[in-house]
């Protein structure tokens, strides 16, 4: 079947297949949840952590993205275009263009990731509004609405002045035993 075409449309193809195969298999075991990693599982102590660069040029999820777009390029284009260096040239072209989409939807894909939890501190220098009356000179507890990244939170607060009631605006100082606020009026 494939002795009598051309060289070099017998090599597109021949990358092609295989390619288009582990890329199906990659496809399946990444939706699956068995692709943890892009490489090989290393036989030494180390530490190989990604840190801040999560996308690596050369891995080998990048040369199945290149050779399935190198391939099926030039297997595509190979009755349409006569100038072989072209088109050699435009798959290359192709190839690298899959990589580069590859690169833009992992880059979407960890602004996903984003942190949103959320944490007491980020409260500190943040206004408030008083929800339940805070007694005086950390008497007893109260209760401040707060809004955090959009999301409003109603927390305990203490104050170390006078006693302040419902409704009133606060400005919160810091948090006193990793749960309570301390606040001041404004």
């Amino acid at each position: 079947m494939f002795e009598n075409l051309d060289p070099l449309l017998r090599i597109f193809w021949f990358v092609a297949i295989p390619t288009s195969l582990i890329f199906l298999i990659q496809t399946i075991m990444t939706f699956a949840g068995v692709d943890a990693t892009d490489g090989l599982e290393a036989d030494f102590d180390g530490e190989l952590s990604h840190g801040e660069t999560p996308f690596q040029l050369f891995s080998l999820r990048n040369l199945i993205n290149f050779l399935l777009g190198f391939s099926w390029t030039g297997v595509s284009f190979f009755n349409t275009i006569e100038n072989k260096p072209l088109l050699i040239g435009l798959s290359v072209l192709i190839g690298s263009a899959f990589v580069y989409v590859f690169f833009l939807i992992i880059r979407q894909i960890q602004k996903l990731a984003e942190d949103n939890s959320f944490k007491l501190d980020s409260t500190v220098n943040k206004t408030a509004e008083v929800y339940l009356t805070i007694p005086e000179r950390k008497s007893g507890k109260g209760k401040v609405m707060v809004s955090v990244k959009g999301t409003f939170h109603e927390l305990d607060a203490m104050t170390e002045y006078d006693k302040i009631p419902s409704h009133a605006m606060v400005r919160i100082v810091k948090v006193l035993n990793g749960n309570i606020l301390l606040v001041e009026t404004l």
